[in-house]
């Protein structure tokens, strides 16, 4: 099997970890960490699924980056953001900085922008991406910082969903609720909340849990949402199991897996809020208008209907889930 980048840089061209603990940070499942010493390890994940593999896999694992590190691995996420703002992080934290990241997720644009702050950098380049470290370094500027709230009125924080802005999507969906909706909602996917807020806007509502597998999203939630009738669950969407079926569901399923379109994503949204449902509940969701989501309603739920939505997205009504 073909080493990793970080294999090939730890065997092969002189990347040398020195002693102490090793942070990795938002690493997916399944990721190669080398000859690495699993006792120095620490996992940081602030994304549930993640987290959670890293944990059952026998690793410690945290949501924020500790002190005293030796070294830093950064893997990189799609959003360039976000990937500046971990850079930053890590700079703070460890004398040395190993950055790792696809082509598709900009890691050679990042690459670009440490070297003209620090000069040449030693790099490994392999399998459509690279991988590059430094010691030293102020990033600063790079610093996300503390969610901040927009001019609609939300707060939102690099790496989370439609930063800054609300989602078209999400509005139509909103747009399309009925005046009222049953007691016991959920909102799978919840994001920063605003789906969730309209929602609480509505008759009838008594409670509502937020469900969000990223953990910036959610806490930027928090921020959002003040009414004592919405809880917030750190969880992922697909594998929840409610205290008790719910009367209703709203969501804006993902429909990406790193880069590439997964509509098998929204289809485990779909079968999880079926299952979350009682027997009478409803499903209020909105897709983009190409993906193929009819048919896994209609195996799932009795009555199917689309509702609204514009040339780009598609909004459906569907209730009464086969049990």
């Amino acid at each position: 099997m073909s080493e990793s980048r970080l294999s090939t840089a730890l065997d092969q061209e002189g990347l040398v970890l020195p002693e102490g603990p090793v942070a990795v940070m938002r690493a997916p499942e399944g990721y190669d960490l080398g000859s690495l010493d699993a006792k120095r390890l620490v996992m940081v994940h602030e994304f549930w699924p993640d987290y959670e593999a890293a944990e059952r896999a026998g690793l410690v694992v945290a949501t924020e980056l500790p002190d005293r590190l030796a070294a830093v691995v950064v893997v990189v996420p799609r959003a360039k953001a976000l990937a500046q703002d971990m850079v930053a992080a890590a700079a703070s934290k460890a004398r040395l900085v190993i950055v790792d990241g696809q082509k598709t997720d900009g890691i050679d644009s990042l690459f670009k922008e440490c070297r003209a702050r620090l000069g040449d950098l030693p790099s490994v380049t392999k399998a459509h991406g690279r991988l590059f470290w430094f010691e030293g370094g102020v990033f600063d500027d790079w610093n996300a910082g503390e969610p901040q709230k927009g001019p609609h009125g939300y707060f939102t924080i690099a790496g989370v969903f439609s930063v800054g802005e609300i989602d078209k999507a999400s509005a139509l969906l909103a747009a399309a609720l009925p005046a009222k909706l049953p007691a016991r909602m959920a909102d799978f996917g919840a994001g920063w909340g605003f789906l969730s807020k309209a929602v609480l806007e509505r008759d009838g509502i008594e409670q509502l849990d937020l469900i969000e597998a990223e953990l910036r999203s959610l806490d930027c939630a928090r921020l959002n949402i003040l009414d004592p009738r919405a809880s917030f669950h750190w969880a992922d969407a697909t594998r929840w199991t409610p205290a008790a079926p719910y009367g209703g569901i709203v969501m804006n399923p993902p429909f990406h897996t790193n880069r590439a379109a997964d509509p098998g994503l929204g289809r485990a949204f779909i079968a999880a809020a079926a299952r979350s449902l009682t027997p009478s509940g409803h499903l209020w969701m909105v897709a983009n208008r190409h993906l193929p989501y009819e048919a896994a309603l209609r195996d799932l739920f009795r009555e199917v209907a689309e509702i609204g939505g514009d040339g780009a997205f598609k909004v459906f009504h569907a209730s009464r889930p086969k049990k």
